[in-house]
């Protein structure tokens, strides 16, 4: 077990670390074996998609392109989204300008206590997992903004406003892509913003840092995101891979694209057309890795169910209902596997 407020970025600080410690350390048939990975030239299979054209007269083709994306991949990624590149550089700045301040400064928001909505903390779920993930990560709920704003960090001095101006875009982006992905299984195009109650909306502040051993052990495992997509900035550090055709295939990261993926909650919705897909971050020694998901989420009370649109005689209805906080208790107290907590629900 890792010790409750022992960051990983303490442990590392100073770069004499030889061997990552034996808490690290995976089973040998579960180590990220990457000599069968795809090379990054495949990432040009995962669809590349411009959302310039959702505006006007090409709308109704990229909705096509966003259906087949999701049925075929579960991934995408979007160029022409609307987000100053200034705003992204300010978002990556000011994430390695905190987890680069003091360990006393840090350790201000630390808490193992998945409830709270501002928590620094590492690996996944360092109060039941027996192997950790070489991570940390400052999370925090940032929908409706003012209800969360001021129980943030105030370091980095920008960090309020830079991260408030940052989910704000991305929050009019996601729901632009609800109505988009609403539209591309033939619902109304605010079906899914009805069906996901009064909305959530979480970011994740991941540092990976350099790792002495990256072969023994991940950054995150292979999972599935529990909730309803999730939008992807990252730096220029590759460690992205998501299993598309029994292979894991590495994404390299585009500059200033964001990668959009299918959560298990837009597969129940869509009553499996569209699949939340397996995907995992690895580590390097030379160099950090920051990664900033953003999870767009149903509101804990909203009750999910594939859409009554997508049942009929040859596609019975998949799942049960069930509310979003019974969902996010399973998949958090089961960390991170590859056997989707989906299963849980099936009808």
């Amino acid at each position: 077990m890792v010790t409750s407020n022992l960051l990983l970025t303490d442990l590392v600080s100073g770069g004499a670390l030889k061997k990552i410690p034996s808490n690290y350390i995976r089973h040998i048939a579960d180590r990220p074996d990457l000599k069968p990975v795809q090379s990054s030239d495949a990432s040009s299979s995962i669809p590349l998609i411009d959302l310039h054209r959702l505006q006007g007269s090409g709308r109704s083709d990229t909705i096509k392109q966003i259906g087949s994306a999701c049925r075929d991949f579960g991934f995408f990624q979007i160029t022409n989204h609307g987000i100053p590149e200034t705003l992204i550089d300010d978002l990556l700045r000011v994430t390695r300008e905190f987890f680069r301040m003091p360990e006393n400064e840090r350790q201000k928001t630390y808490s193992d206590d998945p409830t709270k909505s501002v928590r620094l903390s590492t690996s996944f779920n360092v109060n039941s997992e027996k192997v950790s993930n070489w991570r940390d990560f400052l999370r925090l709920h940032c929908y409706p903004l003012e209800d969360y704003v001021h129980q943030w960090p105030s370091n980095p001095p920008s960090f309020r406003k830079d991260v408030s101006e940052y989910c704000t875009r991305v929050r009019g982006l996601a729901l632009k892509l609800l109505e988009a992905i609403s539209e591309s299984l033939g619902l109304e195009k605010g079906f899914i913003d009805k069906a996901i109650g009064k909305h959530g909306q979480h970011m994740a502040f991941n540092y990976y840092p350099p790792c002495p051993q990256p072969e023994l052990t991940y950054g995150l495992p292979g999972h599935a995101d529990p909730n309803l997509i999730t939008i992807l900035l990252q730096d220029q550090v590759p460690g992205l891979q998501v299993f598309k055709d029994a292979k894991w295939v590495a994404i390299d990261p585009i500059p200033y694209a964001f990668i959009v993926n299918i959560g298990d909650q837009m597969q129940v919705i869509s009553n499996d057309r569209y699949k939340s897909v397996l995907h995992r971050a690895v580590v390097n020694k030379e160099e950090e890795r920051i990664s900033v998901p953003t999870f767009y989420c149903p509101s804990p009370d909203a009750v999910m169910q594939p859409a009554r649109e997508l049942i009929d005689g040859d596609h019975p209805a998949a799942y049960k209902n069930f509310t979003y906080a019974e969902y996010y208790e399973k998949f958090w107290n089961r960390e991170l596997a590859a056997q989707s907590s989906l299963d849980l629900f099936r009808a």
